[in-house]
């Protein structure tokens, strides 16, 4: 049965809780949420993977400073390496440090007072059912939060994750995305404890690509918020162009953050049950989504399969002309 998550234009600010390895577009949707009225983020933490992580929590707190709130959003520093696997970092798409290559911030702005898992399984425990964690990072963070808190499902308000790939190609193996590759035995856990709603790579592909027109026009806007866009987008632009033949950039993570600003940008989704290879070899990181039912797994991950790619386009556009993701 199809499903849609319920609109939430007239309702208070949601709660939030971002988990990132900030580079690339983590700063994106942290910027979208940082700048709307519908999202209060509680706290980010900070967790292993896309490049070295003190560039990751520095790249956080200058994007939170960028928007204005720094003083107000404290950057926890989690995991620093995957459960039991190790990983390569993403520089080759987002340049090295994460923000295109040139850019390497040092706010001198200090960590928040706590190791990340403490963080996040503390302000559940604090504020049962009120918090949304929002995971576009690899889910080490996560799973030692449910080793912690195994009744951290119960807690939470709601869980949403970019990860995975849905019966398409993944963008670190034929197999796997980037985020379950680096950790399949966090992400496994977590699919197998939480209910989540999901944000795969294909649906990125599908639904989040800013073609060469929409970046002339965001190229053309002068205001601090376009100009970092442009900035840390031109090695993935680079890479994009080599790889896939197109000046384009994909928003995985900022889809995310943008569905819970507007729901109405979610089309479709369905409920499965989805399991992730943790094997090391070709299949690591492989989401299994059991789509017609024939495991006995539950089926407690909501996969959102369609996307509103032209209202995400104008919700940016918006953003970097006026200052505020909200319709």
């Amino acid at each position: 049965m199809s499903e849609q998550v319920d609109s939430t234009a007239d309702s208070e600010a949601r709660s939030v809780i971002i988990d990132t390895d900030t580079a690339g577009d983590d700063t994106q949707a942290l910027l979208l949420a940082a700048l709307s009225d519908r999202i209060d983020i509680e706290g980010v933490t900070i967790c292993a993977g896309n490049v070295e992580f003190d560039y990751e929590v520095e790249n956080a707190k200058y994007t939170l400073d960028l928007a204005g709130v720094a003083d107000d959003v404290a950057v926890y520093e989690g995991a620093r390496d995957p459960l039991l696997k190790d990983h390569d970092f993403a520089d080759y798409v987002h340049g090295e440090g994460g923000l295109g290559g040139s850019l390497f911030p040092d706010t001198g702005i200090d960590s928040g007072d706590r190791h990340a898992v403490d963080y996040i399984v503390d302000a559940a425990r604090e504020n049962p059912g009120e918090i949304t964690l929002v995971c576009i990072a690899p889910l080490t963070n996560v799973a030692l939060a449910l080793r912690t808190e195994p009744e951290l499902n119960d807690l939470l308000d709601e869980v949403w994750v970019m990860g995975g790939n849905v019966n398409c190609l993944g963008n670190v193996t034929p197999a796997a995305e980037y985020n379950f590759w680096v950790d399949p035995d966090a992400a496994k856990m977590a699919l197998d404890e939480l209910d989540v709603t999901l944000f795969d790579w294909g649906l990125t592909v599908r639904d989040t690509v800013f073609d060469a027109d929409t970046l002339a026009r965001i190229d053309a806007i002068d205001t601090p918020y376009a100009d970092f866009y442009t900035e840390i987008t031109t090695q993935v632009r680079a890479f994009n162009r080599d790889s896939m033949g197109a000046d384009a950039t994909t928003q995985p993570d900022s889809a995310v953050v943008a569905g819970l600003i507007d729901p109405d940008l979610i089309e479709e989704s369905h409920t499965y049950h989805v399991d992730v290879d943790e094997r090391e070899g070709m299949t690591r990181g492989y989401s299994a989504v059991d789509e017609d039912g024939v495991g006995d797994g539950d089926p407690r991950t909501d996969v959102v399969e369609s996307f509103d790619g032209d209202r995400l386009r104008e919700m940016f556009l918006r953003t970097f002309e006026d200052g505020s993701p909200d319709p």
